[in-house]
């Protein structure tokens, strides 16, 4: 079949959302739903995309192009419905042999397989392709209307249904395709507005077909498939069904998760086999995670890197750059950013790693923080493969301590330590016997006066 041409709809304002940024770009997973969108159709095969969006919302064509960058960005001066919104992108598929799918900038949780659906019927011959959908609230949806012989006549909004057209249950989703762009221009041409609201319907469009003597069909989905957000409360309900998807994957792919539903995952997020994963851990942006990984509870992670078989938390934050060579430990209430630790190295509780390296085989210990920032530029921290960090020390970056070195703890280290040597910078213990009696008997006398 002739390359494929996604028309993607992202006009609207989204005034329920009560937001300055724009619907579409709202995210789910991490991601705007405009990029789900934009993404179903090229996991489809859909790699065409012409992008329809209002005036004044450049952002909008930026987040598209983001995502495609060869897409057509195209703006609907007056917002006039949906067959107003398709024709603004005629130039896109104009004379284009082709499929033409309608999409919409606000349904995020389409899937590929219900688009390869779609492409499968308009190459087994149908002209026109609808997915539809069962309701048991039909209440605001456009009904699917069938002839006595099965076959879609037409599509009838609910604001000019009959009481009998509106007891009916089977919907329009909004998402339509055409098997080539001539098809699309030829019916949208004679799409009038005589209806209740004045507006171009593109739903108009199967009743043309119909009467054209043109096969039109349906792909059936579900209500979930097709969700259309407009509101923060629908936002939340396609985000709790986006995380199911990203939970039920992650368990088929082998990772096993002791309570799905208090771990969430970012779209991109990559989990390998055998990965244990207990309650209430975050992924967020660019986050992977390589095989045999034990993540404890309450951890949270972004733009990240675990290695195999490490073990992480619980209550362990990774930040942008954080990268766990296999092997490696990171333990409880330890943050780490931009910075590397080494295969088989130890950073187990209450530390602060930032703009460092840490070296095979190295120990860390509690409390140890390394001072990255001076108020003005951040500096680097180079610990050596097998070195020893005494608990609750601080390393004033830029410093390197060498391969086998020891910090006692409680030091303060600004300066480089060579290889297998000790650093203290403590101040030296004084001890005064008796004091502590002397305190006491004191204190003794004063209550009793």
């Amino acid at each position: 079949m002739t390359q494929a041409l996604a028309v993607v709809l992202a006009a609207g304002k989204g005034t329920r959302m009560k937001s300055d940024l724009p619907k579409v770009l709202h995210r789910l997973a991490g991601a705007p739903m405009l990029a789900h969108v934009l993404g179903a159709a090229a996991s489809a095969g859909v790699k065409r995309a012409a992008l329809v969006i209002g005036p004044g919302m450049d952002t909008v064509g930026e987040a598209g192009l983001s995502v495609v960058p060869e897409a057509q960005v195209f703006v609907q001066a007056d917002q006039m419905g949906t067959a107003d919104a398709v024709k603004s992108a005629a130039p896109a598929y104009e004379g284009a042999d082709g499929p033409v799918l309608v999409l919409y900038g606000d349904t995020p949780l389409l899937r590929p397989e219900t688009l390869k659906a779609v492409l499968g019927e308009l190459e087994a011959g149908a002209d026109l392709v609808v997915i539809g959908f069962e309701a048991a609230d039909p209440t605001g949806y456009g009904r699917l209307l069938f002839d006595d012989k099965s076959r879609l006549a037409g599509i009838r909004e609910e604001k000019d249904a009959t009481a009998a057209e509106r007891a009916l249950t089977l919907c329009n989703s909004g998402i339509m395709a055409f098997r080539s762009g001539k098809t699309l221009s030829d019916l949208i041409a004679r799409i009038g507005n005589d209806n209740a609201k004045g507006e171009y319907y593109l739903t108009d469009a199967v009743g043309l077909a119909y009467q054209d003597g043109l096969q039109t069909r349906v792909v059936l989905s579900n209500g979930e498939e097709v969700l259309g957000v407009n509101s923060r409360s629908e936002l939340a309900v396609a985000e709790a069904l986006i995380q199911r998807r990203l939970r039920a994957a992650a368990m088929e792919q082998g990772a096993t998760l002791i309570a799905p539903e208090t771990v969430f995952f970012s779209y991109d997020t990559v989990i390998g086999r055998d990965v244990l994963i207990e309650p209430n851990v975050i992924f967020g942006l660019g986050v992977t995670i390589e095989d045999g990984v034990t993540i404890k509870g309450f951890c949270h992670f972004e733009q990240a890197r675990i290695g195999a078989n490490v073990t992480i938390g619980p209550y362990a934050r990774l930040r942008p750059g954080a990268d766990l060579a296999p092997g490696s430990h990171v333990g409880n209430f330890v943050e780490i950013k931009n910075a590397h630790i080494a295969e088989g190295a130890k950073v187990n509780h209450l530390t602060y790693i930032g703009d460092a390296t840490v070296g095979a085989k190295a120990n860390i210990g509690a409390g140890t923080i390394t001072c990255n920032y001076d108020g003005f530029a951040k500096h680097k921290t180079e610990i050596g493969a097998g070195a020893f960090i005494g608990s609750n020390s601080s390393l004033v970056a830029p410093v390197k301590i060498g391969d086998g070195a020891y910090v006692g703890s409680g030091s303060v280290i600004s300066k480089d330590v060579p290889d297998d040597a000790l650093a203290v910078t403590r101040a030296k213990q004084e001890e005064r016997a008796g004091w502590a009696a002397k305190v006491r008997e004191r204190r003794s006398r004063d209550k009793s006066k």
